[in-house]
């Protein structure tokens, strides 16, 4: 996609030791396996996302699901088919009420569970690279401003608010004569329900005939006389399902208390910034996008543009506002701006949540994004998330894919096609081997190669010192 050659250039940091878990708090819990990316191209980066990598600023990690205490299964959401659930719709008409009234939300308040970010997983300091070596990509600066910001927490998303318990009982009201008394014999214990009262209606479509009720009783003040049916709309009176961007549209009124204003800017990260003709106009790469009330910065999502994804990345947030549900807000507004880029560049059709972790109950909201898939830690191919939960449900860790001769598709198949670099030449493994002199790294090569696939242990150049 680039119009000049780009390298991908890692170091591999290997996978042997445990390091504490983010999740469930285990102090040598979480396996994965670590590289360093020092730059890297967003092709290489969704190859790499597709086969179970995420990357923690310039730190690229892929959990060992069968050790690991906590598995991480990457998520992903068909932007174009989604539709918000009931909670939400209430998280927009929360943000609504604030931008139009002024009002905050009272009570107490869910808490905004955390991704593990790593901090604690692999080398801190990876080995210097000459400028020869590694090509910098300069990236334009997000606005000072941001350095004024007040106090902020760091987290992916968060939890949506849960689905309410219990089912919704519906209303039976007596059938009376004017005198108030019953005219039919009371009911006996045992004998059923009482057939001198009218049916039992589901609460839906109350709802429905009440919502009716009212818009008639409205356009009759209004001087637009109408006919009042008891009868529920048929599906062609009825008007067409809202979508996430009217819902996101109503939930920032034009006549309100507070502006809440959306800006992007490209921010530093080791994805390098790509235009291509036929992408979206924004192009490809790393991007703050930042949450303004008023003339205060509120929260500044990170998200990664990818050929054929939006990937979220983390998301910085006032925690004076964290009754605004702004981790849920962010991920519909990431999902809009999914489907914006979808318009322009078709195969750009999906949002990655990053991980979703069914052994932490808090962890689990990301499956309410819907519909969505699952990715096969064996085989590295999507699952529709309805699918995998009842495996997950007697397993931490399981294979989703149910052929039992099915395998990695693109795994690695030759090492000496590797690419290397090495002593500043970038060459194949077979032409490494050959120069390298001391002990022999074949074994931790191969592991690498095997983790990223075939495809990109070709393209990628694994840095050897």
């Amino acid at each position: 996609m680039a119009g000049n050659k780009s390298f991908t250039i890692v170091e591999y940091f290997g996978g042997d030791g445990g390091y504490r878990c983010g999740y469930c708090k285990n102090e040598m819990g979480n396996v994965s396996h670590g590289m360093w990316s020092h730059t890297m191209t967003v092709q290489d980066y969704q190859d790499l996302i597709d086969r179970g990598w995420r990357r923690s600023g310039k730190y690229v990690y892929k959990p060992i699901m069968n050790k690991t205490c906590c598995p991480q299964y990457t998520i992903r959401c068909h932007a174009v088919k989604f539709e918000p659930t009931k909670s939400h719709k209430k998280v927009l008409k929360k943000l609504s009420k604030f931008i139009s009234k002024g009002e905050l939300p009272t009570g107490q308040n869910d808490a905004e569970p955390m991704d593990s970010v790593c901090e604690d997983v692999g080398p801190r300091e990876p080995n210097k690279l000459s400028q020869a070596e590694v090509k910098c990509v300069a990236v334009t600066d997000i606005q000072k401003k941001e350095a004024d910001c007040p106090s902020i927490t760091e987290i992916k998303e968060e939890v949506a608010d849960a689905p309410a318990t219990g089912s919704e009982k519906s209303r039976k009201d007596e059938v009376s004569v004017p005198d108030g008394k019953n005219t039919g014999p009371k009911p006996v214990a045992g004998i059923g329900a009482d057939p001198n009262r009218p049916p039992c209606r589901k609460a839906k479509d109350l709802r429905k005939e009440r919502r009716l009720q009212k818009e008639q009783m409205r356009q009759r003040t209004d001087g637009v006389s109408s006919i009042v049916s008891t009868t529920p709309p048929t599906p062609s009176q009825s008007s067409q399902c809202k979508t996430l961007e009217d819902f996101i549209s109503e939930s920032l009124p034009d006549i309100s208390s507070h502006c809440l204003e959306f800006r992007r800017f490209l921010c530093d990260s080791p994805l390098e910034a790509e235009y291509s003709p036929d992408g979206p106009e924004v192009g490809y790469g790393s991007f703050h996008q930042q949450y303004w009330l008023d003339d205060r910065i509120v929260a500044v999502g990170v998200i990664d543009i990818l050929p054929t994804c939006v990937s979220s990345v983390y998301l910085y947030y006032n925690p004076e506002f964290a009754s605004l549900s702004l981790g849920s807000y962010s991920a519909l507004r990431e999902i809009a701006f999914t489907r914006q880029l979808q318009k322009q560049s078709p195969k750009l059709a999906y949002y990655y949540l990053g991980f979703y972790i069914h052994s932490c109950p808090k962890m689990r909201y990301k499956g309410q994004y819907r519909p969505s898939d699952l990715l096969c830690p064996e085989t590295y191919v999507w699952v529709p998330i309805e699918q995998c939960l009842p495996h997950l449900e007697n397993s931490r860790y399981a294979r989703f894919n149910q052929d039992p001769d099915a395998g990695d598709a693109r795994g690695l198949k030759d090492i000496d096609r590797a690419m290397m670099l090495y002593k500043r030449v970038v060459m194949p493994y077979a032409v490494y081997s050959r120069k390298r002199k001391g002990s022999s790294d074949e074994t931790e090569v191969q592991k690498y190669a095997s983790l990223v696939g075939q495809d990109c242990a070709e393209r990628i150049l694994l840095y050897r010192s």
